[in-house]
């Protein structure tokens, strides 16, 4: 993705919202969401976020009569109940979309404000149908602290560095920031018990995560090469999957995540394209002694720019935070440029058996742990196991996550001469198990 125009540093828009410094979403970002009025029986459609505004894309009316074909057809595409059309369509198209709404929006173009609804007044559903869901484990710094929970002679295996490891998911699951969930039971068997016992999951933890959306997919026997997979990306958003960690010690083996991993995972509603990506793209880095990439996980811009600097933070509000109008507690912050594997290699990865991709997968990164120990991206690392709890600011402790628990996610780009745009929020809550 090149810049253009729509990158202009300088453009400001006639919403005075997107005008802020402090705004999730300037201009210059324009991402997508599916919406409709909060509590309204209207059909749901789509959006795209503008300051603390949705400029709805069904109500545009003759607003893009000027623009070109392609936009034109994209926005009528994007103004359906789901995105998956308009991931379909391709870059051509999604690009020739926001170059038309950015200036629609530009402070030079005639305000329609009968065009927008506040996101306040908003509820939001999962922007895509979701045909199937696959996790990666992309950060070495999350596999090599885990690792040595358990190994601690070998905390990484063999294949990390050489393959992105994924498992697959459950696409039925997956709720749009807001949702709650019931706590998930299962088999549990301690180290010193002789055989395991059925309860709620008592180690219930969240995962930082980034979510890929594809966009235009591929035919089955079909790869995608890693220096094209950019092109079949429609764009990013936030994703916590949450994970039973009690459940998943005694499953895991030998075949992986199962009942600890599909019982719930929480997207935020805002999709934010890579072209609107393209000013906060940095190097990729791998250590010397590390193997490098087989070659079909190669390509030319890997590392001068395969990687996205995107700042990711992980905040908690429990009930009685949320009772006393206590501000939630950031628990760590990290940067998706830490990952081991970049979003290219993910999908080329995924698809160098045959495997087809269709509009609307999700791929998710695996957890997004920094070097650091405060750039942590679960509780399993931050407690050390659950042998370390964590002091919260107003006094209370955690392990893992308890009944009443809020998650909140968040993420963003910065740079220098440049605006923020950010992802906005993923926020999810644990109700206790039935």
């Amino acid at each position: 993705m090149q810049l253009n125009e729509t990158h202009d540093p300088s453009l400001s828009s006639w919403v005075a919202s997107a005008n802020s410094s402090d705004t999730d979403f300037p201009i210059q970002n324009l991402p997508f969401c599916v919406f409709r009025p909060r509590g309204s029986a209207q059909a749901f459609r789509g959006g795209v976020a503008i300051g603390d505004q949705i400029l709805d894309l069904a109500a545009l009316g003759d607003a893009l009569e000027g623009a070109s074909d392609a936009a034109r057809s994209a926005a009528a595409l994007a103004a359906r109940d789901s995105l998956n059309a308009l991931m379909d369509a391709g870059p051509e198209a999604w690009s020739a979309l926001r170059l038309a709404l950015s200036r629609l929006l530009r402070s030079s173009a005639t305000p329609r404000p009968q065009a927008l609804v506040p996101q306040a007044d908003a509820e939001y559903a999962v922007p895509a149908k979701i045909g199937d869901y696959t996790d990666f484990y992309t950060s070495i710094h999350h596999a090599t602290t885990v690792g040595k929970l358990f190994r601690p002679d070998n905390p990484l295996l063999p294949n990390y560095k050489w393959v992105p490891i994924g498992y697959h998911g459950r696409s039925s699951t997956i709720g749009v920031s807001g949702d709650s969930f019931r706590r998930p039971r299962g088999q549990v068997r301690a180290a010193s018990d002789a055989e395991p016992s059925f309860s709620p999951s008592r180690r219930l933890d969240y995962e930082l995560e980034v979510g890929i959306f594809v966009g235009r997919g591929n035919a089955q026997g079909e790869p995608i090469t890693a220096a094209d997979a950019e092109q079949h990306v429609f764009g990013l958003c936030l994703l916590n999957d949450w994970s039973a960690r009690d459940l998943q010690a005694w499953e895991y083996q030998p075949l992986g995540p199962f009942l600890s991993k599909n019982f719930a995972s929480t997207i935020s509603p805002w999709i934010v394209t890579l072209e609107a990506l393209a000013p906060y793209r940095t190097a990729w880095q791998r250590d010397a002694a590390d193997p490098q990439p087989l070659p079909y996980l190669d390509y030319a811009d890997l590392r001068s720019r395969g990687g996205f600097d995107i700042e990711l933070e992980v905040l908690l509000e429990t009930e009685t935070m949320r009772r006393e109008g206590v501000a939630p507690a950031r628990l760590s912050q990290s940067n998706f440029r830490h990952s081991y594997w970049t979003v290219a290699q993910l999908l080329a990865h995924h698809t160098i058996n045959g495997c087809a991709m269709r509009p609307g997968d999700l791929l998710g990164s695996g957890t997004q742990s920094g070097p650091e120990a405060e750039e942590a991206g679960s509780l399993l690392e931050l407690t050390a196991g659950g042998k370390q709890p964590l002091t919260l600011p107003n006094g209370e402790q955690r392990v893992f996550i308890e009944d009443g628990d809020r998650i909140v996610m968040r993420g963003w780009a910065a740079r220098p001469g440049r605006p923020r745009i950010g992802f906005g929020e993923v926020a999810g809550t644990v109700l206790p198990a039935r």
